[in-house]
């Protein structure tokens, strides 16, 4: 099995394009405090000494880079989190300043952070768009303050729309989230909601339903029976309501969750759908290398902050995971992942890797069913596949 440390170093020779893209990630894993809905890599630090987790994320960056067979021109850097607006504007200038020493930028190259109300400070923002960043999104959540308090959000609704005010002033490119599908919540209350929010928008919005998992706070709840998940039913019933919404505001959604006007999707997003390569740095991190053969290699890094940080400043990265991802595996991801697109997967690139995980049996009756739909070598999931995507997809992708 070969590694990292096998791959011999770029020998030049031109820039390789890669299909779907490629794209840099960088976690950064601490909040302010934990949300009770979330599962992501996050945890809750009173302090943190930035500067040596700058020179950690640098190194790692650099160790990663330089094992790279070839260097791809980087179309897209995503900070997330955790809660990357809590890091310095500084951290964010030298991982942008090392990643543009190891690697050709594209001209228009989409850098993006997350940020939080709470950490919205106007010379804050100014710092990340001096910095480099072109494109903030903003975890606002909801815009109402019962709302916000049930969520375990830390910022009220004003603070909410300031930040938006202040972020549109400075940034060019502009989206936030809002989480839908509370407990409660009507369709008369989500609509109200949502317009508002939609007359707020600047060309970009994440709409989540909210979700129950294993392990968090709210897991916990709801497995005591302290709290009730809104019904499969009703959830159904607002995502009609939101696509209906949002179509007709000129937003509909290029992806289930993910809402633009034409030409603001979010391109470090669209790496992963569409089957690009990225390199990921930071605690929990996961990356999909490119190789020369056209292949990828799967990696994980420690997700634990402290242990990330000692296996990084030892040996100069924090992999924990570093394997050639075989070609029906790769079939497999690109089928999961592109079909969450509106615009759908190409078959004959899943075919290209593996014709035999597609039940082509399983495709023709679900197209029947109203499901699937097939134009011009593209499957694509309809209007009544894409909430129970998951079950299509069990449908037609063979293990």
């Amino acid at each position: 099995m070969p590694t990292l440390a096998a791959i011999p170093p770029p020998k030049g020779g031109g820039i390789r394009p890669i299909k779907g893209g490629f794209g840099l990630y960088v976690h950064w894993p601490f909040c302010l405090s934990k949300c009770p809905y979330c599962d992501f890599n996050s945890h809750v630090r009173a302090e943190v000494d930035d500067t040596r987790w700058r020179v950690a994320l640098v190194r790692e960056l650099t160790t990663l880079a330089e094992g790279l067979e070839f260097r791809p021109r980087l179309e897209t850097v995503f900070f997330g989190g955790g809660t990357p607006s809590l890091m310095p504007p500084e951290t964010v200038a030298a991982i942008l300043e090392t990643a543009a020493q190891l690697f050709p930028f594209t001209d228009d190259l989409e850098v993006t952070l997350e940020a939080n109300p709470t950490s919205s400070e106007a010379t804050r923002f100014e710092g990340f768009r001096a910095a480099g960043v072109n494109r903030l999104s903003l975890g606002v959540q909801s815009l109402e303050d019962a709302a916000l308090r049930f969520l375990g959000r830390k910022h009220t609704a004003a603070e909410g729309l300031a930040a938006l005010e202040l972020a549109r002033k400075i940034f060019s490119r502009l989206s936030f989230d809002l989480i839908y599908a509370r407990p409660g919540q009507t369709p008369a209350d989500w609509q109200r909601e949502l317009r508002r929010a939609i007359a707020l928008a600047a060309d970009h919005i994440s709409l989540y339903q909210l979700t129950i998992e294993p392990g968090t706070k709210f897991g916990t709840l709801a497995e005591a029976g302290q709290l009730v998940p809104t019904p499969d039913d009703s959830a159904g019933a607002l995502y009609e309501l939101t696509q209906e919404t949002t179509e007709a505001a000129g937003l509909p959604a290029y992806e289930i969750s993910n809402h633009a006007r034409p030409g603001a999707e979010s391109r470090h997003n669209l790496v992963y759908w569409r089957g690009g390569a990225w390199l990921g740095v930071g605690p929990g991190a996961h990356g999909r290398l490119p190789t020369t053969a056209g292949g990828r290699i799967a990696t994980d890094t420690e997700k634990a902050p402290e242990r990330w940080l000692a296996r990084v400043e030892e040996l100069g990265h924090g992999l924990v995971l570093e394997e050639p991802v075989a070609a029906d595996d790769q079939a497999r991801e690109l089928l999961l992942m592109s079909l969450r697109l509106a615009e759908g997967s190409d078959l004959s690139r899943v075919r290209a890797l593996a014709s035999d995980v597609l039940d082509e049996i399983a495709i023709e009756e679900l197209i029947a069913q109203g499901f699937l739909a097939r134009h011009e070598g593209r499957l694509r999931a309809t209007r009544k596949g894409r909430p129970v995507l998951n079950r299509v997809l069990a449908e037609i992708v063979r293990a």
